[in-house]
């Protein structure tokens, strides 16, 4: 299973903010949306991940507050990304190697999407449930008097 079946079951749907941005602006959107991260773009490109570790980091240098921090302040600026080709057990690899919560999905220089660790983990068990079923079906259906059956 590749990144693309993932993102063709989640949607498109992406929630972006600019490096120049207050930070308390990009953490109000991510309240409302109820997401744990955003894309940072600049000028069309990837230039950064702002999840919820950054924003708390942010806080506690802070003394509690976010101040008048800008998401550059912030920001990761070297994350973690992966392509739509990119193999599911790589990707667990990858995020769970390097504590990733988040990766932005890129094709090239173009955004795709963003998975999360709770799609992946999500992704294996639909996965795992379907293999199960299937098995289940296989073992109910198994021929009256077969060799190969155990119990006979």
């Amino acid at each position: 299973m590749k990144v693309a079946d993932i993102l063709r079951v989640k949607g498109n749907t992406l929630y972006t903010a600019s490096p120049d941005e207050a930070l308390s602006v990009a953490t109000t959107v991510m309240s409302q949306k109820d997401i744990g991260s955003l894309v940072v773009m600049e000028h069309g490109e990837l230039v950064g991940m702002l999840t919820f570790r950054e924003v708390i980091q942010t806080v506690v240098k802070n003394g509690g507050a976010v101040g008048t921090t800008l998401v550059r302040t912030a920001m990761d600026d070297a994350p973690l990304t992966c392509t739509t080709e990119t193999e599911l057990d790589e990707v667990r690899r990858m995020m769970l190697g390097c504590h990733a919560r988040y990766m932005p999905v890129m094709d090239k220089n173009m955004l795709m999407g963003v998975i999360s660790f709770y799609d992946v983990a999500k992704t294996v068990v639909d996965s795992q449930n379907f293999e199960n079923k299937m098995l289940k079906a296989y073992i109910r259906d198994w021929p009256e008097g077969d060799a190969a059956d155990p119990s006979k």
